[in-house]
């Protein structure tokens, strides 16, 4: 196991334990506060839990050697376990809109504006502390998608806060009938909010799963190489492919040259277009041929 893997898993690890703490503190203010939008942030948070146990075990599954079974490992675990992450974000949020509606329409609940308020700031201000403190050790796709749902749990607390703050306001108003809607309201407004992150989640997953191109930076990485490799060895313009699946970079780049090249010059090709490709934290998988026949660099 490497370093970076363990890392990784002992950040999601911390993560978890933060989960726990500020899930568990939700659901409990929510269930005597009678609160539907504290006790949606304690089940986003505890649902947090559940994704951060499935990135360990895609972390450490696209970590182990490859196998007779698994000849090129299990890398594609990681966007796997991403389009899981998106998929019960989006269930969830659905779910909580319909119960908001359905709470809007039944002539919404009776929340003290004080209780929100309260929790929206503890929470918001704890969320924002550890994506800040787990940003900072995001090197993977994994990681960086867990930074993506402690920040989203941020904004959701911080609308919660401002929807108490609002709603303590309006409270002994001409308009304090509306104080009645604020919880399932607030709901609706961190389920649109929310909405953007599983759909990012999703797309980028599906991208990886599909072998689609690696992302601009990367794309643009793999270009200056081979711009590099070309001016060094005096070599025309190649037939690139490449993609990303999890930590795995595979770059595919075939010349087609004139007159007898030796083995060995092959070589030095590839691993001066591996170097700098490997300063981007990727495990490069490169394929340099050179060829005499144009037919087999399409």
């Amino acid at each position: 196991m490497d370093d970076h893997g363990r890392q990784e898993r002992r950040s999601l690890g911390q993560s978890i334990a933060c989960s726990v703490v500020l899930g568990a503190l939700a659901v409990g203010w929510g269930i005597v506060a009678e609160s539907r939008v504290l006790l949606f942030d304690g089940v986003y948070v505890l649902l947090g839990i559940l994704l951060s146990w499935l990135s360990l075990v895609a972390s450490s599954a696209a970590s182990a050697a490859p196998t007779r079974m698994f000849p090129f490992g299990k890398q594609a675990a990681t966007p796997l376990v991403i389009a899981v992450q998106g998929a019960a974000l989006l269930g969830t949020l659905l779910y909580a809109g319909f119960d908001a509606i359905t709470l809007i329409r039944a002539g919404g609940s009776d929340v003290a504006p004080e209780t929100v308020l309260a929790y929206g700031v503890i929470s918001a201000t704890c969320s924002l502390l550890v994506s800040l403190w787990l940003g900072r050790r995001a090197s993977s796709d994994i990681l960086a998608a867990e930074v993506a749902q402690w920040r989203a749990g941020a904004l959701l607390s911080g609308v919660i806060a401002v929807g108490g703050a609002v709603a303590l306001v309006l409270d002994g108003t001409s308009w304090s009938a509306a104080v009645a809607y604020a919880d399932p309201v607030l709901v609706l407004l961190a389920c649109v909010l929310l909405a953007p992150l599983p759909v990012r989640l999703l797309r980028s997953a599906a991208l990886e799963l599909l072998e689609a191109a690696p992302p601009a930076p990367v794309q643009a990485a793999i270009a200056t190489a081979i711009a590099d490799v070309r001016s060094r060895f005096g070599l025309p313009e190649p037939t690139v492919a490449a993609t990303k699946l999890g930590r795995r970079l595979y770059v595919d780049v075939v010349f087609v040259v004139a007159g007898a090249w030796e083995v060995a010059v092959e070589d030095d090709v590839r691993r001066a277009l591996i170097a700098p490709l490997s300063a981007l934290g990727h495990e490069v998988w490169a394929n340099v041929e050179l060829t005499l026949d144009a037919e087999l660099a399409e």
